[in-house]
């Protein structure tokens, strides 16, 4: 559609205000302002979308006073919750007839609303609905009503990099608030995601108690925290906390190192000495990678687990503890109970109350939250100036894999701090590895673009199976799709349904 020159100047000089340095809230604002000048485009409004619950929240208004409030549309609620939605824009004549118009602001209150028109599109940025841009337009000029929610989607389309970025940051404070509000089983754990939030629920439940739990999660995703929280919650808090790597102890000497020896036992055994499970009297043990146990070890474990009490090698003494045992694995000890590698009867003792740890690329926004912590911790210890992470810092960390987990993305932010000599961290303080992932080129925003669609999709099957409890059929009803469809996509991201099969000994679940 041809432009009249009023309308290319709005959109020259909407460009140009998008273009100058500054903050993200100020430069929106003034585009609105720009609208309701030259386009006579009133009230304009953007609200941007929340990308886990879904949410559009009122963040940048011109002509409205929205100081002091909190408006939000649930998904499909409104002419906004409608748009952010479906990411179709829609247009309403005459809002007075319209009881989709919702008037949370309640600007209108005071005005003719048969003299009213609304407009309202999504804006979208790299193929996802990013947040809505509306506007009020009176009904006596206007001559097109498409034409015009055309040019407010031209707008949209100017607007989207910053409403993106402005989402991110707002998102990020608005966490960081919950956090500092919410009340979490350690302040060494940090998440506010949906997954989280399912963690610290089952931490509160067991901690206050003697069961046996099994923390499953890759390498890096805070096993240990987890364990320690537990502790903290407990009656034994004030007992001791024995932590063990079962991975770093030699096979010869795991089983000394966990039950002890009386000297002479072996080559080398110039004197007697505790084992760790007897240093933890009266408290805590935590097992970490406890898949590396050797079968001996493992059946001295299970006779712990079962009586309470053991031998030290080359003793005839039994020792009795009374010792809460938290085991933690990144292997799939499921599997290899079915090979034989890991005995079942001890497995089925490990895995009483079972907290599976989501791994950082299935946490969503958590990642911001995350660096931001590390990053006030490492500016502090190296005593540097810097406030903040900047926008493009915060997309790549959003789209990136990190399969080292939270410990990667400590290691990341502990470089960042180190080489970054301003009062932000930008994209070229990041690990030359992670830099060269995100080269930004037309083929890399591409690619990135499909890898965070195969990331949703992903994401999106594995709630679905977990809500399912691993049942196919049910997971492709939920998600609209066919079973053979859902089994493809399992077998292309080597997604195992069984991980969330009911297991015979998960009772507190």
């Amino acid at each position: 559609m041809e432009r009249t020159i009023d309308e290319l100047v709005a959109l020259y000089e909407i460009a140009r205000i998008l273009a100058k340095p500054g903050d993200l809230k100020d430069k929106l604002t003034n585009v609105l302002g720009e609208m309701d000048e030259r386009l006579l485009m009133r009230r304009g409004m953007i609200s941007l979308l929340d990308r886990e619950m879904k949410e559009a929240w009122l963040d940048v208004a011109h002509g409205v006073d929205i100081s002091g409030l909190k408006i939000t549309y649930r998904p499909g609620e409104g002419v906004t919750g409608q748009v952010a939605l479906t990411g179709k824009p829609i247009a309403i004549p005459n809002i007075a007839d319209s009881p989709l118009f919702l008037d949370r602001t309640g600007a209108r209150s005071s005005l003719n609303r048969f003299e009213l028109s609304f407009l309202c599109v999504p804006i979208i940025y790299e193929g996802r609905v990013v947040g809505v841009l509306s506007a009020d337009k009176n009904a006596d000029v206007i001559v097109d009503i498409n034409r015009d929610l055309e040019l407010l989607g031209d707008i949209a389309e100017l607007v989207a990099r910053s409403a993106h970025y402005l989402s991110i940051e707002e998102e990020n404070r608005r966490l960081r608030e919950i956090v500092g509000k919410s009340r979490q089983p350690s302040l060494e754990i940090i998440g506010q995601s949906k997954r989280m939030r399912e963690v610290f629920a089952l931490i509160a439940q067991v901690a206050d108690s003697n069961t046996t739990v099994l923390i499953n999660g890759e390498t890096g995703t805070g096993k240990e925290l987890v364990a320690r929280s537990i502790h903290i919650g407990s009656s034994r808090s004030k007992g001791p906390l024995v932590m063990v790597n079962c991975a770093a102890i030699p096979d010869t000497l795991l089983e000394s190192e966990l039950f002890g020896h009386v000297k002479g036992a072996f080559t080398g055994a110039l004197f007697s000495r505790r084992g760790r499970f007897e240093e933890a009297h009266g408290g805590t043990i935590f097992l970490d990678e406890v898949g590396e146990l050797s079968p001996a070890a493992q059946a001295k474990l299970l006779r712990v687990l079962q009586e309470r009490c053991f031998q030290p090698l080359g003793s005839s003494r039994v020792v009795q503890v009374n010792v809460r045992i938290i085991a933690a694995t990144n292997r799939n000890i499921s599997s290899d109970v079915d090979s034989g590698r890991f005995r079942a009867d001890l497995y089925y003792r490990l895995n009483v109350f079972a907290i599976n740890l989501p791994s950082l690329r299935d946490r969503g926004s958590d990642v911001l939250l995350l660096a931001d912590h590390f990053l006030h911790r490492f500016a502090e210890n190296l005593q540097k100036p810097i406030k903040q992470i900047s926008p493009d810092v915060s997309n790549v960390f959003l789209s990136h894999e990190w399969h080292g987990n939270v410990r990667e993305l400590e290691n990341c932010m502990e470089r960042a701090v180190l080489v970054c000599s301003g009062d932000a961290i930008e994209i070229e303080h990041l690990p030359p590895t992670m830099l060269a992932k995100e080269k930004v080129t037309a083929s890399a925003r591409e690619g990135r673009f499909n890898s965070l669609v195969e990331t949703q999709e992903k994401n999106l099957i594995i709630e679905a199976l977990e809500e399912s409890e691993g049942n196919q059929s049910k997971a492709a009803a939920r998600i609209g799709i066919t079973k053979r469809v859902i089994q493809y996509k399992i077998k292309k991201y080597a997604i195992d349904p069984k991980r969330w099969k009911p297991v015979r000994g998960e009772k507190f679940r």
